[in-house]
């Protein structure tokens, strides 16, 4: 399959066969990894990671792979470039797809990477927007796929806000892959209607499905993964922590909401996590509404349930795959 200068923007932009191609490619260079084998034949390459918003995993996960790649990578901060300030987002595309083999992008509005990806002239990657998290969704699926040997019917159940980045990947990634996706939270953290319709669609070629419930006990009754996410995105103001504990707190991954999926569950969130006091944020919560945990109760965090860490990983795996496929694959 030849994917070979294509944008990663949005797992929207990519056929089941495609996406299942990719996490073959990712397991293929994940054993090597681990064996020593080196894929180190993109030596005079390089990409530029440019992030208006902070992130461990998403900037470590591609450091590494390039390095692994025998490529170089130039990291630009929030603070690093000119985008948007004193120069235009088209102008930046245009300078960097000139000296970079590589773009990725992790940052505010989807519109933004598209924009990048009109002009760069060279492929382009989201490492996060506000709407999409694809580089999240290839690890997670990689994930499931070495946990329960399978994806095709597979439940899986979302709690939380289901509205930005996380809820949207995840439903557009089972539905394009057969699984059965479940957003449980309050209906106004629903996703927005015209990607649930489109992802409706998506579900009937593949034979998946769509549901959204805000019933707790039949949302992840019989689930073979749970997942969740932090209740404020990066860029929110304070003033919503308040108003998400409040109404989410009934949607937060409990021992007994994993008591009620299949014996087997395994649980993923994609990182940081508030499951207990010892981040300053965690800390600073824990103090004004006497709360010891947020999202997921540090018992199912901690649980042999909880593949978090090995979902961590992945994202190098993936990233590594997505950077190989669109550039060109080099045995």
């Amino acid at each position: 399959m030849n994917l070979k200068g294509r944008n990663f923007l949005t797992l929207r932009d990519f056929t089941t066969e495609e996406i299942l191609y990719l996490l073959d490619l990712s397991e293929e260079v994940k054993n090597k990894k681990k064996k020593g084998i080196p894929v180190d034949n993109y030596r005079g390459k390089n990409v530029v990671l440019l992030f208006e918003k902070d992130s461990t995993r998403t900037r470590c996960a591609f450091e590494v792979a390039a390095h692994d790649m025998g490529m170089g990578a130039t990291y630009l901060g929030p603070t690093g470039s000119q985008m948007g300030k004193k120069e235009s987002i088209e102008d930046t595309a245009r300078v960097l797809g000139r000296m970079y083999d590589g773009i990725e992008y992790r940052g505010f509005g989807q519109d933004i990477v598209e924009e990048i990806a009109k002009y760069a002239g060279v492929p382009v990657w989201n490492g996060l927007t506000n709407e999409y998290h694809p580089t999240q969704m290839l690890a997670d699926m990689l994930t499931i796929r070495e946990s329960l040997g399978r994806l095709e019917g597979v439940k899986l159940v979302y709690l939380g806000d289901a509205r930005y980045n996380m809820g949207n990947s995840l439903m557009v990634a089972c539905s394009k892959l057969g699984m059965h996706f479940v957003a449980c939270t309050t209906a106004k953290y629903f996703p927005n209607e015209e990607l649930v319709a489109a992802c409706k669609e998506y579900a009937a070629e593949s034979g998946g499905s769509v549901t959204l419930t805000e019933d707790v006990k039949e949302g992840s009754r019989d689930a073979d993964v749970v997942c969740t996410d932090v209740w404020v995105s990066m860029g929110e103001p304070d003033e919503v922590w308040e108003e998400r504990i409040r109404e989410l707190t009934p949607y937060k991954v409990t021992k007994d909401v994993m008591a009620n999926a299949k014996k087997d569950a395994i649980f993923l969130h994609c990182l940081p996590s508030f499951h207990d006091l010892k981040t300053r944020i965690g800390g600073e919560m824990g103090g004004r509404f006497g709360i010891t945990e947020m999202e997921v109760t540090d018992e199912v965090f901690e649980s042999e349930q909880s593949k978090v860490f090995d979902e961590a990983e992945n994202r190098m795996h993936t990233i590594k795959a997505v950077m190989m496929a669109t550039l060109g694959v080099e045995a």
